[in-house]
């Protein structure tokens, strides 16, 4: 955090988007970034912003109104929220791109009653919250599962999106299973050449 100017300004060249993860501590087990934070990125950068939101529904139509004003231009909550339609009006009504995110244990076909009025599906390929786990075995079939249920949709485009466990072994193998990106952490950032990694990862 000492060094996300920095970082963002490094990173910013080979960035299509930039995907934030937000939570609360109780939806999931970890704290992770807040919207003032968000604002301070949305200075330094003309890139979109994609806000991942994982925190409860008692919070989760405030917390939408405090990232779309801190400058989120996506922003996705889950599946597993019991007002996740709700969120999605509200994302809809601030002209916001809409996303659902769907972790390991919420089946892919939950998704189809929200595809109509998405934009972005994110599928967990690890446990939230939980740094350094590998590529959960059922993530490629998921992806599968979920990449049929997308191309039926004729009406607008939805990027299907892998998130967790991404790493230079498992990415081909969730390109192959239907995935349009991948939400890169360690893989861009530590990378020894980002220029080449990203080239890599574009030829996939």
């Amino acid at each position: 955090l000492a060094n996300m100017e920095a970082d963002t300004k490094r990173v910013e060249a080979g960035t299509d988007i930039f995907h934030l993860d937000a939570a609360d501590g109780h939806f999931s087990p970890a704290f992770l970034l807040f919207p003032d934070l968000v604002a301070s990125i949305r200075k330094r950068t003309q890139k979109p912003i994609h806000v991942h939101l994982m925190v409860a529904d008692q919070i989760l139509l405030e917390q939408v109104e405090q990232f779309a004003d801190a400058g989120a231009n996506i922003i996705s909550v889950h599946a597993e929220n019991q007002n996740a339609h709700a969120a999605l009006d509200q994302i809809e009504a601030r002209g916001l791109i809409a996303g659902i995110v769907h972790q390991l244990h919420t089946p892919v076909a939950v998704a189809e009653k929200f595809l109509p009025r998405i934009s972005f599906l994110t599928l967990l390929g690890t446990r939230i919250g939980i740094k350094g786990q590998g590529l959960d075995e059922t993530a490629e079939d998921r992806l599968r599962e979920a990449r049929v249920q997308i191309d039926s949709i004729k009406s607008h485009r939805i990027i299907l999106a892998a998130d967790g466990g991404i790493r230079e072994h498992t990415v081909p193998g969730l390109r192959t299973a239907g995935a349009d990106t991948v939400v890169m952490g360690s893989l861009a950032f530590n990378a020894p050449d980002l220029d080449a990694r990203m080239n890599w990862l574009r030829t996939l």
